[in-house]
């Protein structure tokens, strides 16, 4: 994938494996074209019928008397107690080892608890990760299947670091925390990058880990916050914070009643959430916000600052693909709702849409007239874009018990 040569430096090694890499790519868009073909007769022969399970309603009841009936206090702010609200989730797991910063668990930090894991082991991996800032670059290997981080909630178990692309690494290198192995599951985690908005690119998480879940995370940053680079992701009640293309990478990722908030950028930039990196019509990846609230920070409100516009994506590559459904767009987004990324760079072959959104910033009319951008979708096209069609996801996301909805809200 291209997102794997932005890893190497700029210098003639990195020219020389782009120069494979586009040798290969022909190739690899003729086998998506047979994968293609061979999924839609499956399908057929299949009949299209898929099991669909009884889900939790997609808005919060009123408040009681001191707390609503999903137990969140009514003193909990609307946009934050739909994160908290969760479905009710109640973690079970056993840990296999404690992280505690105070001493109180086996290691005091996370890469000594790492560095300690068995080479086999049955089922998942769990290691809680008490309160404490863990100021750590953690990476979860290839070889580590099936980790789960459990944290005590994502302001207090939280990872942070501050390496930027101003201080001459690679955006890929930034990553405070990279998950690289599959099946990896972060509940009530924090994860940082301090950097600022002034250092530029400043990765918080990397995730490479197919079928990975995310769920009551929290992700802080400027630019460049969350790289979603590769595979199936899913994100549940998570809040996502940042500024230039915050949510960014060519993942197959869905974000699922998640809280997309805008910093304060450099004065002379704009705020994009995201920046999708498909980069061939046939890659079944692509980012899909679905209940989503965009909310912004009160300095981004300052009247005495310039203004900031307000961007929900841009197309990192030619045929960049985000659909934003069922989600709260509040006045601050741009009426145009999307940004080039150079000219006309692939304002043709980007797939954009929009379903059932609600609020000031809903409101398509003044949306950008590229050929790529669909407008409002039929729901019998955004039903293609859920969590039960999109990541197939099902029989990974039951077995952790993580609150999903296969389908639709409305």
């Amino acid at each position: 994938m291209e997102t794997c040569v932005d890893g190497f430096p700029d210098d003639e090694f990195k020219a020389k494996v782009k120069e494979s890499f586009n040798d290969g790519k022909e190739l690899t868009s003729n086998a998506l074209a047979l994968i293609e073909k061979g999924s839609s007769l499956l399908s057929v022969l299949k009949g299209g019928s898929k099991r669909r399970l009884l889900e939790e309603e997609g808005e919060p009841a009123q408040a009681g008397p001191a707390l609503d009936k999903d137990g969140i206090p009514e003193w909990v702010p609307d946009g934050e107690r739909r994160v908290l609200k969760g479905g009710g989730f109640k973690s079970t797991l056993t840990p296999n080892v404690v992280v505690a910063k105070d001493g109180s668990g086996k290691f005091k930090t996370i890469n000594e608890a790492l560095a300690a894991m068995p080479k086999t082991y049955d089922g998942r991996y769990v290691i809680q990760v008490k309160e404490g800032v863990y100021e750590e670059y953690v990476t979860i290997t290839k070889t580590m299947k099936n980790v789960t981080f459990l944290g005590d909630g994502s302001k207090k178990s939280i990872v942070t670091g501050k390496k930027s692309f101003a201080d001459g690494i690679t955006t890929f290198k930034t990553a405070t925390f990279t998950a690289q192995g599959d099946g990896f599951m972060a509940i009530g985690m924090g994860f940082q990058n301090t950097a600022g908005a002034e250092k530029h690119q400043a990765v918080a998480l990397l995730v490479q880990s197919d079928k990975s879940i995310f769920l009551n995370c929290k992700m802080d940053g400027f630019q460049d916050t969350l790289y979603a680079h590769s595979k199936a992701q899913f994100y549940r009640n998570c809040i996502i914070s940042g500024t230039v293309d915050f949510i960014f990478g060519d993942a197959a990722a869905v974000f699922q009643n998640c809280i997309l908030v805008l910093r304060r950028p450099m004065d002379n930039q704009q705020n994009i959430a995201t920046a999708q990196g498909r980069a061939d019509a046939r890659e079944a990846t692509g980012f899909v916000l679905q209940k989503c609230e965009f909310q912004a920070e009160a300095a981004l409100r300052d009247s005495g600052r310039p203004p900031i516009r307000n961007y929900l994506g841009r197309p990192w590559r030619e045929c960049s693909r985000t659909i934003v459904m069922e989600s709260e767009l509040p006045d601050f987004i741009d009426k145009a709702g999307y940004l080039p990324w150079n000219g006309d760079f692939g304002l043709k072959t980007l797939w954009y849409a929009e379903f059932g959104n609600t609020g000031p910033g809903a409101n398509t009319a003044g949306r950008v007239s590229w050929p790529g951008f669909k407008k409002v979708i039929s729901k019998a096209d955004a039903t293609k874009f859920t969590v039960e069609n999109f990541l197939h996801a099902q029989p990974w996301i039951d077995p952790t018990g993580t609150p999903v909805k296969y389908d639709l809200f409305t």
